[in-house]
């Protein structure tokens, strides 16, 4: 069983249920699909929203580990993605050596801005958590009461490991950042990072005509 946890903001509903089938779709082995949803985490993690937080899972992505009883692989996703092949490649990459494996992105943001008028900043280690496979038993520093209390870049630039030794490094292609880099034929999952297809103005982003298709099957019932 692949486990799988996605962030869920009550602004982006659609955007879980698209990358949910995307993910089922092309799977060749059985998922395990969680919301990371603030209405049912609310007894384990009460952290205040940031102002310049741009989504509502931002740090209950880190409550991963401790979801699973810190065992097992798990993977998190932000939710404006979209799987273009099987979830299962990704998951024989997983490495006993480190704690966390992601996309290892460097890079300057094209644009200042991106969805719902969030600053785009740039800072060290950008987007590396916004695809993360965590290997629970080494995240241990991650309970409930640092998560609530950690900052931001200590938690987004895995200050919290004992060294950067832990973090391996997965093909840029499992978080191809649309928008950001050229578009990719081969990219395994993309990133809508700037904005999602369901928001206006970026209805004509790379890969958003493959969005839309899974979105309509999603939606089309047949009489």
């Amino acid at each position: 069983m692949i486990n799988i946890f996605i962030g869920y903001d009550e602004g982006e509903k659609i955007a879980y249920s698209v990358l949910s089938e995307s993910i089922r779709q092309h799977s060749s082995e059985p998922v395990s699909i969680t919301p990371l949803d603030l209405s049912t985490l609310r007894n384990h993690f009460q952290r205040k929203k940031q102002s310049n937080q741009s989504t509502e899972f931002a740090f209950s992505r880190f409550m991963v580990p401790y979801l699973c009883g810190y065992k097992g692989w798990a993977i998190f996703m932000d939710c404006d993605m979209l799987l273009r092949t099987d979830i299962n490649n990704l998951w024989k990459l997983r490495d006993d050596d480190y704690a966390v494996m992601c996309c290892k992105h460097d890079y300057k943001p094209n644009q200042n801005a991106k969805f719902r008028g969030a600053k785009n900043e740039p800072f060290p280690k950008k987007n590396w958590s916004s695809m993360m496979m965590m290997n629970n038993a080494k995240c241990k520093t991650l309970t409930p009461e640092f998560v609530n209390t950690a900052t931001g870049l200590e938690l987004h630039q895995f200050r919290w490991l004992e060294s950067e030794n832990l973090i391996g490094s997965l093909p840029l292609t499992w978080n191809w950042l649309v928008s950001e880099y050229d578009y990719n034929v081969k990219a395994d999952n993309v990133h809508f990072t700037l904005g999602g297809p369901y928001f206006k103005g970026y209805e004509k982003s790379d890969y958003a005509n493959e969005w839309f298709r899974v979105y309509d099957e999603l939606v089309k019932i047949d009489l």
